[in-house]
């Protein structure tokens, strides 16, 4: 669903085949606006809760689908056309299993929940970092967040330790860097945390 050309494939309600087409991004909308009200699969992929949404407000009946749930009713090679014939064969068995659309704000949180993941593992890159580069000197620095927000001021501050002047500013930069992920970090938990207060039904 992220390309720029889409495969249509359709049958009528005895399962007869009546329509296979290739549509551009920009005709999709138009086309499905124009067309009779029917049942349409679409496989789970990027941008498929999007057009889902869009095509549901043309009163089109839209039901998603894992990819595992597709593959099955695939007859040739894995192509774009037999991709469409094998989600259309799909999507009327009663075996298979459909994801929930999401609607607009459930697709934003979950944009945020993926960017909270993201910023954590690269977190704790950075905390492996700092813990790592002073071991190389002879200085240990414990695991966890609030071990290092501890230790590198004092670690700094030591004019006894083996640290060069470039060592201590690359040390204070990168700590500063932790703080900052930290931050960003806190800031999304807090706002999903809100965000499922107050909605009761995510």
């Amino acid at each position: 669903m992220a390309k720029e050309v889409f495969q249509i494939h359709g049958v009528d309600e005895h399962g007869k085949f009546v329509l296979r087409k290739q549509l551009r991004r920009s005709k999709m909308a138009e086309f499905f606006a124009n067309l009779e009200p029917c049942l349409i699969g679409l496989e789970a992929c990027g941008s498929s809760h999007h057009w889902a949404r869009k095509l549901g407000s043309f009163a089109h009946t839209v039901k998603l689908m894992s990819s595992q749930f597709v593959k099955p009713y695939e007859k040739t090679n894995k192509h774009d056309m037999a991709d469409a014939e094998a989600i259309c064969e799909a999507v009327t068995r009663p075996n298979v299993r459909f994801i929930p659309i999401k609607n607009i704000e459930q697709q934003a949180i979950l944009s945020v929940h993926r960017a909270r993941q993201g910023l954590v593992k690269a977190r704790t890159a950075q905390a492996n970092q700092i813990r790592g580069l002073p071991s190389e000197f002879g200085i240990v620095i414990l695991q966890g967040i609030q071990s290092i927000s501890k230790r590198i001021p004092d670690i700094l501050e030591d004019a006894e330790n083996d640290l060069p002047g470039t060592m201590r500013r690359l040390l204070e930069r990168l700590n500063d860097h932790l703080k900052e992920l930290d931050r960003q970090v806190n800031e999304l938990e807090l706002q999903i945390k809100l965000w499922h207060k107050e909605n009761e039904a995510s």
